[in-house]
């Protein structure tokens, strides 16, 4: 694996913090990006990876996307992730979320970890046993922020995927705007039952067909195949799984007009918002569509740390303003010219002083 500050994707990165435990068998990665506005916040991703180099690229790119999408939320915090390289078999033990607490409380604070793909609540429960620093832990009492940040984020997209359809398509109602949506776990399968509520036309998608299928059947959807969803025919596609889907091939087979999901890293390399722009797709930056799980789990350890517990309504009056801020961005994008992850990847530079 070639030294971390080589990669393509290293963005003078304050710290790379690698973590082995040999009595447990943790292997992990700490990232942090920017420290600017706050201790840095992401979730840790328990994933199998091919290799080590990969497990390091999505540790860096997280968390640069984490220190974008906590300026652009508001938030004083700023963007930190962690992955631990499992096994093929995804072997999860007692001890080894136990190493990777003791991991993350040596860094007295400067990450705040949380959920992410591979990690549950339970999970966040195990670790704070080892640290102050985690957060998206049970809720304590009725009305406070906390437990999975999971729906928040679905919510937040929502509404974002809302103001796109105004924006892109001209009309406030959901009824029959076609969207394929790729993933159905717990953002794209919540963000799948807002969506029927308002009488979208979904086709769904997932890895896990049966999972899909379940869901088609609750909510009246259409299923296809994982590989197909890209090629369905739609007003909005919806990426809600793993990130890269858009590169030159799956902007080339997209018949969608706009793009709004909450999947991470959307776009494969720079070069392809601009693709989305140059065929006219209206395109929802993705740290900034998919903020309300991290401003769920910022404000519930910012109040705990105030010793003043954040709320539920709290938390959603801030996600409120996810459309207000993608508008901001297109509205830039038409005016400069320039395309909409440029346009909002300025914003957040200058927020975090880049």
């Amino acid at each position: 694996m070639p030294a971390f500050w080589e990669e393509p994707d290293f963005d003078d990165h304050e710290m790379v913090h690698f973590v082995r435990d040999q009595a447990s068998g943790l292997t992990a990665i700490i990232a942090l990006h920017s420290t600017h506005l706050g201790p840095g916040a992401g979730g840790t991703r328990f994933w199998h990876y091919a290799n080590a180099a990969m497990g390091m690229r999505d540790a860096l790119r997280l968390s640069r996307g984490m220190s974008y999408k906590n300026a652009m939320a508001g938030l004083p915090m700023g963007g930190g992730k962690a992955v631990i390289l499992a096994d093929a078999n995804r072997t999860k033990t007692p001890e080894m979320l136990a190493a990777f607490g003791d991991a993350v409380n040596a860094l007295g604070g400067r990450y705040v970890t949380a959920e992410d793909v591979g990690i549950s609540e339970a999970d966040m429960v195990a670790v704070s046993r080892r640290t102050r620093h985690v957060t998206g832990l049970p809720v304590a009492e009725g009305g406070a922020a906390g437990g999975d940040p999971g729906p928040f984020t679905a919510y937040g997209i929502f509404l974002g995927l809302k103001a796109a359809v105004a924006e892109g398509l001209g009309t406030d109602s959901l009824k029959d705007v076609r969207v394929a949506v790729q993933g159905t776990g717990s953002v794209g399968g919540g963000l799948a039952r807002l969506l029927a509520a308002e009488g979208a036309d979904l086709t769904l998608a997932d890895v896990n067909a049966a999972r899909a299928a379940a869901l088609a059947d609750e909510v009246g959807a259409r299923q296809v195949e994982a590989g197909a969803i890209m090629d369905a025919d739609c007003d909005v596609f919806s990426p809600n799984a793993l990130g890269a889907v858009l590169d030159h091939d799956g902007i080339r087979r997209l018949k969608a007009s706009i793009v709004a999901g909450g999947a991470n890293n959307q776009l494969a390399r720079p070069e392809h918002g601009q693709a989305l722009a140059q065929r006219g797709i209206l395109y929802a930056p993705d740290y900034v569509i998919n903020a309300g799980g991290i401003i769920a789990v910022a404000l519930e350890y910012l109040g705990r740390e105030a010793g003043r517990p954040s709320t539920v309504e709290a938390v959603r009056e801030r996600i409120a303003q996810i459309p207000g801020r993608l508008s901001a961005i297109w509205q830039e994008s038409k005016a400069s010219g320039r395309s909409s992850d440029v346009v909002a990847d300025t914003m957040a530079q200058a927020l975090i002083g880049r």
